[in-house]
């Protein structure tokens, strides 16, 4: 008989002790499975278990939960397995070392609630309006103030029309070409007219042209952030402010779903705007020529969904996924806006065709 060192014996008490009060009996049934050959997936063999990943794609069993771990050893020790795809597998007392072969799952891909652990403390806005009869079809709250991402660059793009001259060649300062993504990576020194960078942060939402045309119309980014609230002032938006140009998220940098709604309405009326908006690419040169980019429009709904016109997408980590759109069909137009949506393309698809459909749309009062 093979000794065993009390350290190993002190070891492998410790794991079972460890494992034992969690797991409880909810394991049990899956073990025979288990025993067979058959791995059912990590979430089935644990029963009741829950199954997590790590950044770094090492999983281990720790109170009831399954762990994976691609490439190593698997064992399952009172019910909780980990696995190894494409090794053999054996059987000792109370463990079994298993293979995940034809009969078997691996353990299914997880969210990331990390990167959602901001925008789940907000809830979601939604704002659908008739633009051809005014009539507010539903709203949820509408009125809360809420980080707008990438949507405050419909009021970037008005201040750089009404302060701009879109023939200008702008040059691409080191700041904005260092910009955070998403960007079109352009290079410090470059030369673009006004209007392709407007294009680039209307179609692609592209950070570093909307930071390169912020500074030419006023300066400094500073400078252009106080023609926004201005302009925002003016309007009667009082529930927005803004921080930057682009979007990023920042404290007191905030708007609701009815207030970018009527900033839309009111950009709409510029025919650049408007024109730009519905594009499903563009193509941004250097003034000189010697360079072509292409910026792709990040809004789904174009081109897949009858009527749509635009307007612009946005997402941060603390926005979550926002939308706002516009759909014409026959003597129709409706405007939706979606603040930190879980399912923004799905939600706005539902809302849109319930509202063409003729059938009625519960309105829910703002919150």
């Amino acid at each position: 008989m093979t000794k065993r060192s009390p350290f190993t014996l002190f070891l492998a008490v410790g794991l079972i002790s460890l494992l034992l009060p969690s797991l409880g009996s909810a394991a049990t049934p899956y073990a025979e499975d288990l025993q067979t050959g058959s791995m059912q997936t990590a979430e089935t063999a644990v029963g009741k278990g829950r199954v997590s990943r790590e950044k770094s794609l090492s999983w281990q069993a720790r109170g009831g939960r399954v762990q994976w771990s691609p490439g190593q050893a698997g064992a399952m020790v009172e019910g909780v397995v980990l696995a190894t795809p494409g090794r053999a597998g054996a059987m000792g007392k109370g463990v079994i070392v298993a293979r995940l072969g034809r009969d078997s799952e691996r353990p299914p891909k997880l969210k990331n609630t990390y990167k959602r652990k901001f925008r789940l403390l907000q809830p979601e806005a939604i704002f659908l309006k008739d633009l051809t009869t005014g009539q507010i079809l539903f709203q949820q709250h509408a009125r809360k103030m809420m980080p707008p991402a990438s949507l405050t660059k419909i009021m970037s793009a008005i201040v750089v029309l009404e302060e701009g001259n879109l023939d200008d060649p702008v040059t691409i300062s080191r700041r904005a070409a260092s910009a955070a993504r998403i960007k079109l990576f352009l290079k410090a020194g470059q030369v673009y007219a006004l209007r392709g960078l407007l294009e680039a942060m209307l179609i692609r939402s592209a950070n570093d042209a909307c930071l390169a045309a912020a500074e030419h119309v006023a300066g400094t980014e500073g400078a252009f952030v106080a023609k926004m609230n201005a302009k925002a002032l003016e309007l009667g938006l009082t529930q927005t402010q803004f921080r930057n140009a682009c979007g990023f998220d920042m404290d007191q940098h905030y708007s609701t779903a009815e207030e970018l709604a009527s900033l839309t309405e009111y950009a709409m009326k510029y025919e650049a705007f408007a024109t730009i908006v519905k594009e499903p690419v563009a193509m941004l040169r250097q003034v000189d020529q010697s360079k072509r980019l292409l910026a792709h429009n990040t809004n789904r709904l174009l081109g897949r969904i009858d009527g749509v016109v635009g307007v612009k997408t946005g997402y941060t980590r603390a926005a979550g996924r926002c939308l706002i759109t516009i759909v014409r069909r026959n003597d129709k137009e409706l405007l939706l806006v979606l603040l930190n949506s879980r399912r923004r393309w799905n939600t706005a698809l539902a809302l849109i065709e319930q509202a063409f459909g003729d059938r009625a749309v519960q309105t829910i009062s703002s919150q």
